[in-house]
């Protein structure tokens, strides 16, 4: 018989890296749906502050943490508020791949 000494161990080591993979893409997608609430609330906000007579883009910026209004590109045309928003990623790249893009809509002029 051959003696199965270190077997568990390398096996351990090919995984880890799989696991790791996973958690962090995981965490990723995590993230990206946190955006894209935050950018809901944001986007409502700002329609919000449209039919109150103030400015929609201080609104959506007041709407979110601290941590995202770096992140956030507000868009306001006519009565709709358009809130861009990436989310935080340790990939470079991945997160303008994962950007949420959301529209609110204040309604007809009255």
């Amino acid at each position: 018989m051959r003696s199965a000494r270190g077997q568990a161990t390398l096996e351990l080591l090919a995984v880890v890296p799989l696991v790791l993979l996973v958690a962090l893409a995981a965490a990723q997608l995590l993230a990206a749906g946190a955006c894209r609430e935050l950018a809901g609330n944001a986007a409502g906000a700002g329609a919000a502050a449209l039919l109150q007579d103030r400015d929609p883009a201080a609104a959506a910026r007041a709407a979110l943490p601290g941590w995202s209004r770096g992140r956030l590109s507000v868009t306001v045309r006519a009565r709709q508020v358009r809130v861009e928003l990436r989310p935080p990623s340790l990939v470079p790249g991945l997160a303008e791949r994962l950007r949420t893009v959301v529209l609110a809509d204040a309604g007809p002029a009255a």
